[in-house]
């Protein structure tokens, strides 16, 4: 990270922090994507199995690693200034924090999962495919969060290229294991929808272990010597972690627990609608990945300058991410508009569901503004460490406005199963107007009183 005074230097240095984030996100998410697309080559039962197991686990994943992306505006201010020899301790506790949520996660699981999906109006074989996709799945959570962890810490840097050429590294191995598990290729067990949790947990271990040598070989990062000093629990620590984190995870849980709680709706429909939602929903949260991309490159930023207290540099920056969401939200829109025939045919072959996947993606068209708008500027008050708002904000746009409403239009109107995407529309757009009001009254604060610490 450099300090970039110009505003064509600091679209420079975005850019480049940018493009890689966005090839890891978008390399992550090619996980899910392989899980559900390759799954349904299967037969629809599979693909709603991969889809009902991943509307669990999604929500719970995002959220708790949510909990770790305090890491990158927590080592990024820290880094702008000047006190880096205080980020190794800084990581090493959320290395703990992350082993001891992993056995909450696990212990939970373990007495939730079968009431939860015995609580479901699944047909018997969707249920088997998406208890036995999660269990598989759960073997990959510890590598997964501590990769989390890693990977923050090395984004606050500015060194995002690192965690883009690891995620492209781990990407065609998941294919791999996918191909082997899923369809029982080369002598492996023909596995189904539950074969793609036994590939991505695989994954998960191959790109922390990865990691962790870069971390120990890699010039730049050695020099930290994460690993070479033990260091006690801090509790204190947990605290600080957990007061910039929680908020960060329980607004990201709020967000992904909605677009889960719809598909769980959604059971009380036909596989077909099951799997066509999900087919469309999946493509929409792999496009997602674009203005989430731009949220995490303006945490980084953002929080180096908050730390070197450059806040007219900040300021600027927030406004260079929202443009760009902005601009490259019209781009996938179209997309989805001019294509959503192929796209649709990306998942399935079967006519009925390749039918109503088209429909579904044309809500989906509706999701990109709001959020261009909506994730960067969450990045960029997590930047400032201004976390507790954008929880509120989730918790009342998506769950005291979205849901709501899209309960109402799909059991009470015509509309049924598409009534809940229009509820989401709903509470997407009501969310971006809250945050945008609320970044530029952070930014005021900031500059007012710039000894202010925003928590």
């Amino acid at each position: 990270m450099l300090s970039a005074p110009a505003y064509s230097e600091k679209l420079k240095q975005f850019s480049i922090i940018l493009f890689p984030i966005l090839i890891t996100q978008l390399g992550l998410y090619s996980m899910t994507f392989l899980d559900t697309t390759m799954s349904g080559k299967v037969s629809p039962e599979d693909l709603a199995g991969v889809a009902v197991g991943s509307s669990i686990w999604v929500p719970v994943y995002t959220g708790l690693s949510g909990i770790f992306m305090a890491i990158t505006p927590m080592a990024g201010q820290l880094a702008g200034a000047k006190k880096t020899k205080d980020i190794p301790f800084t990581v090493i506790q959320g290395l703990y924090l992350s082993i001891f949520m992993t056995a909450l996660i696990i212990t939970a699981g373990f007495f939730i999962l079968n009431p939860l999906l015995s609580f479901l109006p699944l047909e018997e074989k969707v249920e088997v495919i998406a208890k036995n996709y999660l269990i598989a799945l759960s073997f990959g959570i510890l590598p997964l969060f501590l990769y989390g962890v890693l990977r923050s810490f090395i984004d606050s840097l500015g060194m995002t290229r690192i965690t883009m050429w690891i995620t492209l590294t781990a990407l065609p191995v998941n294919f791999v294991l996918n191909y082997l598990f899923i369809f029982g290729n080369l002598g492996f067990p023909e596995l189904g929808g539950a074969g793609a949790g036994v590939a991505t947990g695989i994954t998960y271990w191959i790109t922390a272990i990865i990691t962790i040598a870069i971390l120990t070989q890699h010039p730049s990062l050695a020099s930290f010597s994460l690993f070479s000093h033990f260091y006690k629990v801090s509790l204190q620590k947990w605290r600080e972690i957990l007061a910039i984190g929680m908020p960060i995870g329980f607004a990201i849980f709020f967000e992904t627990s909605i677009f889960a709680a719809v598909t769980l709706f959604m059971s009380e429909y036909n596989t077909v609608t099951i799997a066509s939602h999900q087919a469309a929903m999946n493509f929409a949260s792999f496009l997602y990945m674009i203005p989430l991309s731009i949220s995490m490159a303006l945490t980084i930023v953002i929080g180096y300058e908050a730390g070197a207290k450059r806040w007219k540099d900040a300021k600027e920056y927030s406004y260079l991410g929202i443009l760009m969401g902005i601009c490259l939200s019209l781009l996938t829109a179209a997309v989805i508009f001019f294509f959503r025939g192929f796209i649709a045919s990306i998942y399935t072959e079967n006519a009925d569901v390749l039918q109503l996947t088209k429909t579904f993606l044309i809500y989906a068209i509706f999701f990109q503004m709001s959020d261009a708008i909506a994730a960067p500027i969450q990045g960029a008050l997590r930047g400032y460490k201004d976390v507790q708002f954008t929880f509120y904000t989730a918790l009342i746009s998506y769950w005291a406005i979205g849901l709501p409403l899209g309960y109402v239009l799909a059991q009470y109107t015509s509309l049924q199963a598409f009534g809940y995407w229009i509820g989401l529309i709903a509470g997407l757009a009501s969310g971006a107007i809250g945050l945008s009001l609320r970044l530029g009254r952070t930014q005021k604060l900031v500059q007012d009183t710039p000894s202010k610490n925003l928590q």
